[in-house]
């Protein structure tokens, strides 16, 4: 049975959410990863969520990173710029009980050039054809953004392979529609 996607809204697809619809806001530019690629990238991540620490860049619906909290993971940070975006997110958290899970209204590139500290799983979804990728990936590996071994989630405008640092390894790869997906992990330093 296909799931219905109602207009401004998404579906948890597994956990403690399992079926819940999360509302988020008609803001030009956003759009929330599928059900699809994202029962996909969780079946991908399924051995190392429960117990994670997640960061959700450009978090937008909050799909991503609800979708890892209702899946077992112990800490989510929800990360967008848009004031009314992240309002929705919060009652969103609210509705749901979400105490694992804190949302940061900031620019990305701004806050990564904080105070960091690591995360096992991060969510890079940027708005399409604005040049963000680079500069978000250079400073979470820079920053101290990563735990070792974290594994990076990187969405994209399909046909856009985006360029890791050395020290990262693309594990998966794919497209649906106009999107391009990957996952990535973060190598070990000596």
């Amino acid at each position: 049975m296909k799931s219905r996607q109602t207009a401004n809204q998404v579906r948890i697809i597994a956990g403690t959410w399992r079926g819940r619809r999360l509302s988020f806001e008609p803001v030009p530019g956003l759009r929330p990863t599928p059900d699809r690629v994202r029962e996909t990238l969780f079946n991908w991540l399924s051995p190392v969520v429960r117990g994670a620490r997640c960061l959700d860049l450009y978090a937008g619906s909050g799909a991503l990173g609800l979708e890892a909290a209702s899946r077992g993971a112990a800490a989510v940070v929800l990360v967008d710029s848009d004031p009314q975006v992240t309002a929705a997110l919060g009652r969103q958290l609210e509705s749901l009980g979400a105490q694992q899970v804190r949302v940061v209204r900031a620019d990305v590139l701004q806050w990564l050039a904080g105070t960091a500290s690591p995360f096992d799983i991060v969510f890079l979804d940027p708005p399409f054809r604005r040049q963000l990728l680079a500069p978000c990936i250079q400073r979470l590996e820079s920053g101290g953004w990563l735990a070792d071994e974290a594994q990076i989630y990187i969405e994209a405008e399909k046909g856009l392979v985006p360029e890791l640092p050395e020290n990262w390894e693309l594990l998966r790869s794919k497209a649906a529609g106009q999107v391009g997906y990957h996952l990535a992990r973060r190598l070990r330093l000596s």
